[in-house]
C-alpha cells in the first residue's frame, strides 16, 4: 500500500495548495491512501465540513483533527456524519465524533487511521497510549487490516518518539503533528514501524508556525495579548511524507518526506 500523509494544513492558501497537489500526487505516486491533518484548515483554527468535502474532493481520503478540533462550533453537530474526519481518540467518552476509521480501498484492502493527543503541554485528555492499543487490540495488522497509521497529535517530541517505539511492529506509520515543523528523522524503526516527530505544516512557512510574523513577534515581545493571530497568506509548502507497504505483513518497507512548494527545500519520494 502506498501512503502519503500530510502534516497541519493552516490556511487558505495550505488548503489550496493541497487542494491543487493532491490529484496529481495520487496519480503519479500511485497512492493508496491519503491521511492529512485538517485542524487548522478553516481560518488557521478548526475545520468545517465544507472544507473538509473539498479536500475530499481533491482525493483526501480522511482528515485528522486536534486541539483546535472543535474551534468551528458547527462541527460539535456534524462530525458523526462524516466518518472520514477523525478526532483525537483520547478525548473523554461521549465526546462526538469517532478517533479512529477503516478506510475500504477501491481494490478491497483494508487501512486502520488513527488520531491521538499527546498529554505533555497540551490539554489533560485520557491516556493517549491505552487509546491506541484499546483501538488496535480490536484489529489485526496484515490480517483485518492491510496498514495502520496513527496521528499523534503532541506537542513533546519525547511523548511522539515513545509511542513510536510502543507501537513499532503494530503499525505502518506513526507520524507527529501539531508543531508545524517538519523533522528530519524519518525513518523505518528497528520492527518496520515507519516513523516521524512531526511531518510539518501545509502553509506559509513566511510565518510564525503559519501565522503571520508581527501579531505573533508582538506576543512574545510584549508578553500581552494583541491583535488576533491570522494565517499567513503567502506562497505554502506542502509537507508530509510518503510510506510504502508489505501487504503481507503491513509493514514499512519504504519511506520518503515530500515538500512541494513555498520557501522549503523540495523533495519528492523516487519510489
Amino acid at each position: 500500500m502506498r501512503i502519503l500523509f500530510l502534516g497541519d494544513i493552516v490556511g487558505r492558501t495550505g488548503r489550496e495548495a493541497v487542494i491543487e497537489v493532491v490529484p496529481n500526487l495520487r496519480r503519479d505516486l500511485r497512492l493508496d491512501l491519503v491521511v492529512v491533518n485538517g485542524e487548522n484548515a478553516s481560518h488557521g483554527f478548526g475545520l468545517s465540513l465544507a472544507i473538509a468535502r473539498d479536500l475530499f474532493a481533491a482525493g483526501v481520503d480522511v482528515v485528522t483533527l486536534g486541539n483546535h478540533a472543535w474551534d468551528r462550533k458547527d462541527l460539535v453537530g456534524q462530525i458523526d456524519a462524516e466518518p472520514r474526519i477523525i478526532r483525537p481518540a483520547n478525548y473523554p467518552p461521549g465526546t462526538p465524533g469517532q478517533g479512529s476509521v477503516v478506510v475500504e480501498l477501491v481494490d478491497g484492502r483494508k487501512a486502520l487511521v488513527i488520531n491521538v493527543m499527546g498529554r505533555q503541554f497540551m490539554e489533560a485528555l485520557d491516556d493517549p497510549f491505552r487509546a491506541v492499543i484499546d483501538i488496535m487490540a480490536r484489529h489485526r495488522l496484515g490480517v483485518t487490516v492491510h496498514a495502520v497509521v496513527v496521528d499523534i497529535h503532541a506537542e513533546a517530541s519525547s511523548e511522539k518518539w515513545a509511542m513510536g517505539h510502543v507501537l513499532d511492529g503494530r503499525a505502518s506509520l506513526v507520524v507527529g503533528t501539531h508543531t508545524h515543523t517538519p523533522t528530519a528523522d524519518h525513518r523505518i524503526l528497528p520492527a518496520g514501524t515507519a516513523y516521524q516527530t512531526d511531518a510539518g505544516m501545509c502553509g506559509d512557512y513566511d510565518s510564525v508556525i503559519g501565522m503571520g510574523k508581527d501579531a505573533a513577534i508582538a506576543r512574545f515581545l510584549r508578553r500581552m495579548p494583541g491583535e488576533r493571530l491570522q494565517p499567513a497568506e503567502g506562497v505554502a509548502t506542502v509537507a508530509g511524507m510518503m510510506v510504502e507497504t508489505d501487504d503481507a505483513t503491513g509493514l514499512a518497507r519504504r519511506m520518503a518526506p515530500l515538500r512541494i512548494g513555498g520557501l522549503l527545500a523540495p523533495t519528492m519520494p523516487d519510489f
